[in-house]
């Protein structure tokens, strides 16, 4: 069966400039035009769900002029993305603490997840100062904001399913499948924070690729590979 949700950690493109004697910048910009084409792949796949994992919570730590940049180039990559949204019949959606960018930035965001609301081809998501552990705490402060003060107790005698329920409810990724496919690319072998509820049955793919480098032919490899797989979702 083919999978649903594609979820992509994209690493790697510091390392591609560093190789290049370039500024980690170049390694950026290069980075985000291999999203639209991995996008159409999607698209020419029937894949309904693509999550790309664009600024982590712990992204903040970098120099305040790669961020700035980061924050340029999303923007700009919002403006210039636009056209393929509504050509393509695609959604476009962000999850993460969006009240950390300026105004600006959030207004984009807003806007384009708006004009796009009524798209079925394939949903977009970028996760946007994300990390899982982030949006596990701010999942079960909205359940709390979300319950009137005299029926907090109720919560205790909820099961242990429907406290499931209830939490992924209140995700960033409500009404969005798991994920079925995790790609890291750039050589690291860990999941950095990412989806940690989403992605518990999720088969793992790793490659030393670096994000810029990453093709067509290698996630048509990893989809053979997935399709390969037997998934038993902890049965036999």
């Amino acid at each position: 069966m083919y999978p649903q949700h594609i979820a992509i950690i994209m690493d790697g493109n510091g390392r591609w400039a560093k190789i290049r004697n370039q500024n980690r910048t170049e390694g950026h910009k290069e980075g985000a035009k291999v999203v639209r084409g991995i996008t159409e792949w999607c698209l020419k796949q029937k894949i309904p769900y693509l999550t790309l994992y664009a600024f982590s919570t712990e992204n903040w730590k970098r120099s305040q002029m790669e961020v700035d940049f980061l924050m340029k180039l999303l923007k700009k990559y919002l403006q210039s993305e636009k056209r393929i949204y509504l050509e393509n019949n695609i959604r476009f959606r962000a999850i993460g603490d969006l009240g950390a960018f300026d105004k600006d930035l959030q207004d984009a965001i807003l806007q384009l997840e708006q004009l796009t609301q009524n798209h079925s081809a394939l949903t977009q998501i970028l996760a946007l100062n994300y990390g899982s552990q982030d949006e596990l705490s701010r999942t079960f402060l909205r359940i709390l904001n979300a319950m009137p003060d005299s029926a907090l107790s109720s919560l205790k005698t909820y099961s242990p399913q429907e406290m499931k329920k209830m939490i992924e409810s209140h995700l960033d990724t409500h009404s969005i499948p798991d994920v079925d496919m995790l790609i890291r690319t750039g050589g690291e072998k860990r999941i950095s924070n990412f989806m940690l509820w989403q992605a518990s049955y999720a088969e793992l793919f790793f490659t030393s690729t670096l994000w810029p480098d990453f093709t067509i032919q290698e996630i048509d490899e990893m989809l053979q590979d997935f399709l390969s797989r037997q998934r038993k979702f902890g049965g036999v």
